[in-house]
């Protein structure tokens, strides 16, 4: 059977009401950070459920020994948020994955054979910053889409269309999954350009790249 792209929307409320917050024209600098921060949480909360590593453990409670499970902290996890909006997401990301290494540069040098990598971006409109960089982790020999998970506030179907015809492996973890894209490549209806909506300024930065 062939691979498909699979894409999770998770149906949470809490997600549901920060994508309203950040798709509010209106909504502060400040807020709207704060919303793509929570968002960051509760995507990756989604997105590692069945794929963070874990192990039985005993444990001595005040009364008496039963067994638990806990996370396998020897096996290396990678968080790598494309900049700049990428790490808002991170910032609520941490709160679920605290012993990742946080990659601020792209992808480093070496990568350990066995470790987990969580690719953040702030929006996927045509596909073509986040296949750069999955071209770049294949290029480096992490071709095995289980690896890594794929955490986005919101992306544009052309965009995952594309996606899933060059890498049909890859899950994705997302707020919602919008259809179009206007004659500027910006998703629509949309949450807006993230890094201008944070007041963020970079040299580098043009509205609807990813």
């Amino acid at each position: 059977m062939a691979n498909t792209l699979r894409v999770v929307v998770p149906p949470h409320p809490l997600i549901a009401h920060w994508l309203t917050v950040l798709r509010h024209g209106d909504t502060p600098a400040a807020l709207y950070g704060t919303g793509l921060e929570e968002l960051g949480r509760w995507l990756t909360y989604e997105a590692v459920r069945d794929w963070l590593p874990h192990r039985a453990e005993t444990v001595t409670t005040p009364v008496a020994t039963t067994e638990g499970r806990v996370i396998e902290t020897g096996v290396p996890l990678l968080a790598i948020p494309v900049l700049p909006g990428g790490l808002s997401l991170w910032q609520g990301a941490r709160q679920v994955l605290p012993n990742a290494d946080l990659c601020l540069s792209g992808i480093p040098d070496p990568v350990e054979a066995q470790a987990g990598l969580v690719l953040l971006l702030d929006q996927i409109a045509d596909g073509t910053t986040l296949l750069a960089l999955l071209e770049e982790l294949q290029a480096r020999g992490i071709e095995d889409a289980r690896r890594l998970r794929v955490i986005t506030a919101v992306a544009a179907s052309p965009g995952l269309k594309r996606i899933g015809e060059r890498m049909p492996d890859l899950t994705i973890h997302t707020a919602c999954i919008d259809e179009a894209l206007d004659a500027e490549g910006r998703i629509t209806p949309g949450i807006g350009d993230p890094v201008q909506r944070q007041q963020i300024r970079s040299a580098s930065h043009s509205a609807g790249s990813t």
